[in-house]
């Protein structure tokens, strides 16, 4: 039989040429790669504020991976590490946020009161609360973070190395999670820890729904309600899981699931509240559903700290403090207790602090994030030391969400989280010069505008971020191997305020 050569289509011999080379083409890509961990650094000569002790002064921190390894006085700077003279500046710990909605957009500014109500519209109606209206408790603010949230570089440039972040969107949107503020390839990189606590709201800002609850007191209800419904769902498992044969599986609820989980493992739920009023309904609404409360808003405290006290439950303290509206109708004649509250919600800190409660600062509606430290000077000008302030912002508020073996001070073993001041923090007009996130060097604004140290490259912007749609990081690695002696040739000279 004569052999005959095959003759297949041009088309197909392409086709099965590209395929015997897709291999190698794909090999040739290049892996992604994460940026190198900070290596081993150290800051000198600086009065460095711990927090969780005495100051130190003309200290030394040494940073090794991102986290720090030695503290003192006496502190010697191993071989080869990079060293930055801080001369003149104060160490301090980075200032944590203690709620947030950072990587999930702004919240909503308050709107109707209640829950849910009005047109249907596009939005899911709720009939009852076997609906499980705004309730995304299987949600966590450690995922689905936005990279092109400009609020990361915004708040890390005020001296926010960290954050409590939360989802926004219902009555109970989710888990909170804490988030470092460094630079990233991705996302999760970020996350500190998760989840730290469960969030809910007495209103729906964001309108996510109809229907179902349609008032205050409804709210109430579903809340109390939801949560006796995942008891029930905890027991109906538990019973089933230990002797399943002969019996009916329990129906599955993707939004009870995770509060079993929060009942079980006892992390609290971040509850509003500020009046002493709130503060009744609060103790009173989570001992029902049976859950360790942390309220926020708290700026009515200085009425509910013996409340909070006696039942041993801590708050995070809005910066935004109540004001007359800037716009508002000059011959509209504010309330007595309106004027009560603009003048007694900076007082709410120390009433707090004298009563022994825990308490935390966050910026609350604050669209400037520079805003929190003058916003917590005011509060010290109402009676409270500036080292509780310095601590609501920094180890209280670690401490509040049980990551204070990591956080809120500066410590051996503890993550590199630094800020450099040319003063004292509280002080009008100290500047936040430099930021260390993960052992990372960021320079604020204020700080290239008093000069880069003598000895580094000039500054630079570090090329955008691998992540599609996230601006570019003011980066700048610490110079290897080199001394840097602060403040610069020519520069300004360091001031004690």
């Amino acid at each position: 039989m004569q052999n005959r050569a095959l003759a297949l289509p041009a088309g197909l011999l392409a086709l099965l040429a590209g395929l015997a080379l897709a291999p190698a083409t794909l090999d040739a890509q290049p892996r992604p790669t994460r940026p190198d961990a900070p290596g081993l650094s150290a800051i000198v000569n600086a009065r460095v504020v711990t927090v969780s002790g005495a100051a130190i002064e003309n200290g030394t921190v040494v940073m090794a991976d991102g986290v720090i390894t030695a503290v003192g006085a006496g502190v010697d700077v191993p071989a080869g590490a990079r060293v930055l003279d801080g001369t003149g500046r104060t160490l301090y710990p980075g200032l944590i946020d203690a709620l947030t909605t950072l990587g999930h957009g702004r919240e909503p500014e308050a709107g109707a009161r209640g829950g849910g109500g009005g047109g249907d519209g596009d939005r899911p109606h709720a009939w009852g609360p076997e609906d499980r209206p705004g309730t995304t408790t299987w949600l966590t603010a450690a995922d689905g973070l936005d990279p092109g949230d400009e609020r990361f570089e915004h708040w890390r440039e005020a001296g926010f190395t960290s954050v409590v972040s939360t989802r926004h969107e219902g009555l109970v949107p989710g888990r909170a999670a804490v988030l470092n503020l460094g630079s990233f390839e991705r996302p999760r990189e970020l996350v500190v820890a998760s989840p730290v606590a469960m969030r809910v709201n007495l209103q729906d800002r964001s309108r996510s729904y109809s229907g179902f609850p349609g008032s205050a007191m409804g709210v109430f209800a579903y809340l109390k309600q939801l949560y006796y419904d995942a008891a029930h769902h905890a027991d109906a498992w538990a019973a089933y899981g230990a002797d399943p044969r002969g019996r009916r599986r329990p129906e599955w609820d993707g939004a009870l699931d995770p509060i079993r989980r929060q009942l079980r493992e006892g992390w609290p739920a971040l509850f509003p509240a500020s009046s002493r009023s709130d503060v009744v309904r609060a103790l009173a609404t989570t001992a029902e559903m049976g859950v360790r409360p942390i309220v926020y808003g708290a700026q009515g405290a200085w009425e509910a700290a013996d409340l909070l006290a006696a039942n041993d439950v801590p708050a995070l303290v809005s910066l935004d403090w109540p004001a007359p509206p800037r716009d508002g109708d000059p011959d509209e004649v504010p309330t007595l207790a309106e004027l009560r509250r603009y003048d007694r919600a900076p007082t709410a800190p120390a009433a707090l602090a004298e009563a022994g409660v825990p308490f935390a600062f966050y910026s609350g509606g604050l669209d400037d994030p520079a805003e929190a430290l003058p916003a917590a000077r005011r509060a010290v000008a109402q009676g409270l030391s500036a080292d509780d302030a310095l601590r609501a912002l920094t180890l209280s508020a670690a401490e509040i969400f049980g990551v204070d073996d990591r956080l809120g001070s500066i410590e051996t073993g503890k993550i590199a989280n630094l800020i450099v001041a040319d003063g004292t923090l509280f002080d009008e007009g100290t500047v936040i010069e430099t930021v260390f996130v993960d052992g990372e060097r960021f320079e604020t604004a204020a700080g290239q505008a008093g000069g880069a140290w003598t000895g580094t490259p000039a500054a630079r912007r570090a090329p955008a971020s691998a992540v599609p749609g996230r601006p570019p990081d003011r980066h700048y690695p610490i110079p290897p191997l080199r001394r840097c002696l602060w403040p610069p040739t020519g520069g300004r000279t360091a001031t004690t305020r």
